[in-house]
């Protein structure tokens, strides 16, 4: 555990909380774009640590939370076809459809499996040449190599019992939609570590220019979460706006090539649904043509226009995805909307904003 207890260290947490004391002269709204720095800050109290005039912000940093219910209407409907094993991560079973969710459907008797990867889905497929497996893929740029890597393989094995349902999205479009809005409140962003190591962070640099904003590429704990903080408040205040790296034991300029190749072979990037903000464009990934026999909604023949967006209700899961309220500003956080009973994926994803608030606020 010792590299990850130096940077559990509260002294030298301290020691930067100081520092972000002494260099902030004015109020500032900071917002973390990673569910998991988001779980980072309130399970160890940081927003309570730092000194009043910085507001942390928490966007919508959780790509389980940010699938669209129509999104897992499909999933259901793919799950209930005879012959057919849907899988997933497991927080997605969980997340809540315009009726449904998953674990409901398996209840009743559909074959729905849990996985920690979608080359477990691969490995069921060649198992079960009887069933069709169809892997639910969600996730930001940290995950999509993986799904590309699942598809590649079953390519070359030549497998027609597997395919997917992609829900895959990407965090620039979505800070870009965030920073367009006309009531834009944010000044800085703490960028999610995992997703720099993938893609790097050179093509971020237009949006700190565009939008004139620091950027700072941060890891996940307390210590990476306060220097993060330290290097954004210090660029705000001498009036910068550039990309840092304070992640930078893991993070690379350039990312992983070998994984991008990968991800471009394989998808095409495409209009993504995200649930409570709507419709962004170039937001999300989607098969490429040659890879067509692997889609399952074209391979099912699946009727999209049949699979209509939530109704409204109490929850206000899209305000608190981009950054606009706080979980318990919610008249349902802890009372009809509990992890147990979630009316939003936020309560949901061990990434979702409101669960972190339920667990440890």
């Amino acid at each position: 555990m010792k590299f990850v207890d130096e940077f559990r260290d509260p002294a030298a947490v301290q020691k930067y909380v100081q520092a972000i004391a002494n260099v902030v002269t004015r109020p500032w709204q900071i917002m973390e774009i990673c569910g998991g720095q988001t779980h980072s800050i309130v399970k160890y109290g940081i927003d309570q640590l730092l000194p009043p005039e910085i507001t942390l912000i928490h966007g919508p940093g959780c790509p389980v939370c940010v699938t669209p219910a129509e999104l897992i209407d499909q999933a259901i409907s793919l799950a209930q076809l005879p012959d057919v094993v849907l899988c997933s991560f497991g927080d997605m079973l969980r997340v809540p459809g315009t009726r449904l969710d998953l674990l409901a459907v398996k209840a009743q008797g559909a074959n729905v499996k849990m996985v920690y990867s979608p080359l477990d889905a691969l490995k069921m497929a060649q198992e079960n040449p009887d069933k069709e497996v169809i892997f639910f893929a969600v996730g930001f740029e940290t995950t999509a190599p993986t799904t590309a890597m699942a598809v590649y393989q079953a390519a070359k094995l030549g497998l027609t019992n597997f395919s997917l349902l992609v829900a895959h999205v990407l965090v620039p479009p979505a800070m870009e939609a965030i920073l367009s809005a006309p009531d834009r409140t944010i000044q800085g962003f703490l960028l999610a570590g995992h997703v720099c190591t993938v893609m790097g962070y050179q093509e971020y640099e237009a949006i700190a220019e565009n939008h004139q904003i620091p950027l700072i590429v941060t890891g996940f704990e307390p210590l990476d979460i306060v220097q993060g903080i330290y290097l954004c408040v210090k660029q705000l205040e001498e009036g910068r706006a550039a990309i840092e790296n304070q992640y930078r034991r893991v993070v690379q300029a350039a990312g992983n090539a070998t994984a991008q190749q990968l991800v471009t072979e394989i998808f095409e990037i495409v209009p993504r649904t995200w649930r409570g903000i709507g419709e962004i464009p170039q937001s999300g990934l989607g098969l490429l043509q040659k890879y067509a026999a692997f889609d399952a909604s074209r391979k099912f023949k699946l009727d999209l226009t049949h699979f209509q967006p939530q109704a409204p209700s109490s929850c206000i899961s899209g305000e608190i995805l981009q950054g606009r309220k706080k979980p318990k500003q919610c008249p349902a956080f802890g009372k009809s909307c509990t992890p147990e009973h979630p009316l939003g994926a936020p309560m949901v994803s061990f990434e979702g904003a409101c669960a972190a608030y339920y667990r440890y606020g």
